[in-house]
């Protein structure tokens, strides 16, 4: 070896110099840091080892990359993703320095065609110069036009090296100083580079690694939280939105937000970001938001795209994840609620055979009680004591039948005639007797009824009764005035009568039991507690549905759905139906 190979491997190379230098490329590899701080601690490595000025390394296959980095004049480092030159056969430049045309040298070197008895060339391929301008014009046999040298270099060498089946890669080092790179020193640096070559697979595999843990971490996490009993939705997303940054390559950038029917949770500073991915919330399939993730500053890997395509799978997985829990979410409080409405059929069903016993039982006795007062009233000469104490009878008695008619109503007992009815006509019928009534109480009264409505199949008086209890009650809520809005429409199956007023509403504890029998807000005296239940006894016996929408202080509105189909009753036809 002369003193310029001996020089340029800081005189003579000892076999622990390589042992030491793979030493630390694995340990830096090990440490599972980011691409760009491996490469630059590798290089300070390779360049204090060789003691060149500078060096470039390019990677193909599945990762291609280019990095730089200059150890004199000064330190400095430079990575860009970007086609390679043997990929695009085309010259590189890098800042405002011209480089030599070497696609024909680094093509042979990265795929082995080359002749091992060529001058400069090893037999693993690599090339090696002591005076770049004499080498490459001899190679390139007199085309000196296309060779334009970089100022100051004058030692070259290219060693490509193995990182996996699908990846190589190739090291070029640089010197200003003549002859610094010979061939008895080529062997040395092909170790050399194969070693960077296993240290860069190394990292990969685990970055790989840690990156794979922190989103099968991170999915535990949220499977943990999603099947906490007795979560709101509100705070599972919240919590969701946390567990995301520390999932993602750089969790000290990163910001999360879950975006749900309009309501914002994550983050505090995920209104930083500056790039960002996002998820669709699918559920029914219809979208209900978007999980975003993304980092609020940039770093020099960004360069290669700031997030990973196991990130994109990781988003993808939460949204999933998510749109799951809202689901079963979902699909829990209808089962709550379909349940709960079970329940209270049955309840109602019960206290229907119960309130039809009862009806029967005291309908006999008061209807004698009633006859009896009504003959004693019309005796001759009786004494006026007498006479009012036989009225106070009578209109009890006459207060108690309308409560088990109610009763009836309500078990069903009284038999309806059901015809084509024509609910605006009710309302009509209805409001005439209620008009001065709301004039009285200082209440406005709106009509809105639509035109051309489809007549159901329903008993008239029933509907009026129905129209008129709701009526009563929206009055009652209204003591010191306010409007009430009495309207119909259609749908694509049914005709609905809603009756709504701006009175005091109810609670959400009171608008549960409103169709509880005999449950009432009102004094003693002013209510039996029927009337809502009948309400709800004559809607469903119709195959109608009852809905009842109340807020304290916000007025409360009652919704009336009747069914299109269905027969009219045999004895209710009219002549021309008979026919």
């Amino acid at each position: 070896m002369n003193k310029h190979g001996q020089q340029g491997l800081r005189t003579g190379w000892r076999p622990k110099d390589l042992i030491t230098f793979t030493r630390r490329i694995l340990q830096q590899a090990n440490l599972g840091t980011s691409r760009i701080e491996f490469l630059r601690n590798a290089s300070r490595l390779l360049l204090k080892l060789s003691d060149c000025d500078a060096l470039e390394l390019q990677t193909f296959g599945d990762v291609a990359y280019r990095w730089w980095a200059t150890h004199r004049p000064t330190e400095s480092f430079s990575f860009d993703l970007s086609e390679s030159d043997v990929d695009s056969g085309e010259p590189d430049s890098r800042d405002d320095r011209d480089w030599p045309d070497l696609v024909l040298l680094t093509q042979n070197a990265l795929s082995g065609q080359v002749d091992p008895s060529a001058p400069c060339f090893t037999e693993h391929g690599s090339f090696w110069t002591g005076d770049i301008a004499k080498t490459l014009a001899a190679h390139s046999r007199g085309s000196h036009d296309r060779l334009r040298l970089t100022t100051g270099i004058t030692s070259l060498a290219l060693i490509p090296f193995v990182i996996s089946d699908r990846d190589i890669g190739l090291l070029q080092l640089e010197s200003e100083r003549r002859d610094v790179f010979v061939q008895e020193a080529m062997e040395f640096y092909e170790c050399v580079a194969q070693t960077l070559g296993i240290g860069i697979a190394s990292r990969r595999a685990q970055a790989a690694l840690d990156e794979r843990v922190k989103e099968l971490t991170c999915l535990y996490s949220i499977a943990r939280t999603t099947r906490q009993p007795d979560r709101s939705v509100h705070g599972v997303l919240k919590e969701i939105a946390a567990h995301l940054p520390p999932a993602w390559q750089y969790p000290d950038l990163a910001a999360s937000r879950i975006l749900f029917d309009g309501k914002e949770y994550g983050t505090t500073d995920f209104n930083a970001v500056r790039f960002r991915q996002r998820a669709r919330i699918v559920v029914g399939g219809a979208q209900r938001g978007t999980v975003d993730v993304g980092y609020v500053d940039e770093k020099p890997e960004f360069a290669e795209g700031p997030f990973q395509k196991e990130e994109d799978d990781l988003l993808g997985a939460v949204a999933r994840e998510v749109s799951l829990f809202i689901e079963q979410n979902e699909a829990a409080r209808q089962s709550d609620r379909l349940e709960e409405q079970l329940r209270h059929a049955d309840r109602l069903a019960t206290i229907g055979q119960l309130a039809a016993g009862v009806a029967h039982e005291i309908n006999e006795p008061l209807g004698r009680i009633l006859g009896c007062a009504q003959l004693a009233r019309k005796a001759p000469d009786l004494a006026q004591e007498t006479a009012a104490d036989l009225d106070d009878i009578i209109t009890a008695s006459l207060h108690a039948r309308e409560v088990v008619k109610n009763l009836m109503l309500f078990a069903r007992q009284t038999p309806s005639k059901k015809t084509r009815a024509d609910l605006n006509q009710v309302v009509e019928q209805g409001m005439f007797f209620i008009e001065a009534r709301c004039a009285k109480e200082g209440v406005d009264l709106v009509r809105d009824l639509a035109p051309d409505l489809p007549q159901p199949l329903a008993d008239p008086s029933q509907l009026q009764q129905v129209l008129v209890n709701l009526v009563v009650n929206a009055l009652q809520a209204m003591p010191d005035g306010g409007t009430l809005t009495v309207a119909t429409h259609s749908g694509d199956r049914s005709v609905a009568l809603v009756v709504e007023d701006t009175g005091i509403g109810m609670s959400e504890e009171i608008r549960e039991r409103i169709f509880d029998p005999f449950f009432t807000t009102k004094d003693v005296g002013e209510g039996t507690g029927l009337g809502l239940s009948v309400v709800h006894g004559i809607v469903t016996s119709h195959g109608g549905s009852v809905k009842c929408e109340s807020t304290i202080g916000g007025g409360t509105r009652f919704e009336i759905e009747l069914p299109h189909s269905g027969s009219p009753d045999t004895d209710a036809l009219d002549d021309s139906e008979s026919e």
